[in-house]
């Protein structure tokens, strides 16, 4: 694939990145719900409500990034159409305004023997970037980890040194907590979560990550959360979910979900209770209070679903409501508090990507590129 064609028109973009700050992988909350200013359009084509669109070099499945005028996203570009070719691992800046490209800056240059099979679903350039202090953060999975400057693309620091044996290539994308760079490093085997100093990409510490789950590997992205003054980073793996003290890696709670693997939904908070998808290969959504100790498997799951969780479609909740789209395309809603199904209705095609909610309205993007407003 030689090119990616980004369309980032339709206004959406644009009308929530100049409203408000979109810095990292769902945006300023986390959780994928767009600022109260956002105007967004329900209708969109060609001719319609397409602000602009700019061809980028390159494949990458990374969510783009808004900060104040521009948009920063990644992309891996191989050298030629040849199988195994050698691989380019680059981060852009866009103007937000008009889709110019401003700068665009290799971190890492791959050679084509390192590569490993990706799944088809996949790409090389799959983690989001996160934004922090006039930085850009860019995480390539078990192909490396940078920081690069979003004034001018220079890189400030790039590493290889946490490299892991991939099923499927890499998803997870890195947060920022403080001075830590914390991502989930899950590939065939040993699976961690890993934090890093920021100002140097230096392991800061470990967290490994233990359950019953046969595989090992995952795909999904921290979230940090507050329970009673007291912060935790919520990570979701094959088998558990754990919450963690960010500052040390220090497990504070665990919950088991059996065999699951591959998860790729990133939790969601509200109400008091952890949103989460179990993965493969029958999917279970669950609510956790995340006020326990040690093992609350037992105590602490307030309600689970096993009918339409998403595989790969993180959810989002709205008011009392908790969406959630499985990988058909059907839609749930769902009482947040009592995990009561309101109703369940096929919403568009297959779709890997997370619900966007904005204006009362939640924002389905499928896999034949087709949009869908609820």
């Amino acid at each position: 694939m030689k090119k990616l064609t980004a369309i980032f028109g339709m206004c959406l973009l644009s009308s929530v990145g100049l409203a408000e700050d979109w810095p990292e992988f769902r945006g300023a909350t986390a959780q994928g719900i767009a600022p109260a200013s956002a105007k967004l359009p329900v209708s969109w084509g060609p001719g319609k409500n397409v602000a602009w669109k700019t061809t980028i070099p390159g494949a990458g499945w990374s969510s783009p990034i808004v900060v104040a005028d521009r948009i920063y996203l990644t992309t891996a570009l191989p050298a030629s159409d040849v199988a195994g070719a050698d691989l380019s691992l680059r981060v852009l800046a866009l103007e937000a305004a008009g889709g110019k490209i401003v700068w665009d800056q290799e971190v890492f240059a791959i050679k084509g023997a390192e590569l490993s099979r990706i799944h088809t679903k996949n790409s090389h350039a799959s983690p989001t970037p996160v934004w922090d202090a006039g930085k850009v953060y860019v995480h390539f999975g078990h192909l490396g980890t940078g920081c690069v400057d979003a004034a001018d693309g220079k890189v400030v620091w790039a590493t290889r040194e946490f490299a892991y044996p991939v099923v499927h290539g890499g998803g997870g994308s890195p947060v920022v907590v403080d001075d830590l760079l914390v991502f989930n490093a899950e590939g065939r085997e040993n699976p961690a979560v890993l934090a890093l100093d920021k100002t140097s990409g230096k392991l800061r510490w470990r967290f490994d990550r233990v359950s019953e789950a046969k595989s090992k590997f995952s795909f999904s992205t921290p979230l940090l959360i507050e329970v009673k003054g007291t912060r935790q980073l919520v990570s979701a793996g094959s088998g558990v979910v754990n919450g963690l003290d960010p500052k040390t890696g220090r497990e504070i709670w665990r919950a088991n979900y059996g065999m699951g693997y591959s998860v790729v939904p990133r939790p969601v908070f509200a109400h008091g209770l952890v949103f989460l998808s179990s993965g493969y290969d029958k999917p279970v959504a669950m609510a956790i209070r995340p006020d326990g100790e040690g093992d609350v498997t037992a105590t602490h799951i307030a309600w689970s679903i096993d009918k339409f969780a998403p595989r790969n479609s993180s959810m989002v909740v709205l008011g009392d409501l908790l969406y959630m789209a499985a990988d058909t395309g059907v839609l749930s809603c769902v009482e947040a508090k009592t995990g009561k199904v309101q109703y369940s209705e096929r919403a568009s095609g297959a779709i890997s990507a997370s619900l966007l909610a904005a204006g009362g309205n939640v924002y389905l993007q499928d896999e034949a590129g087709v949009g869908v407003v609820v």
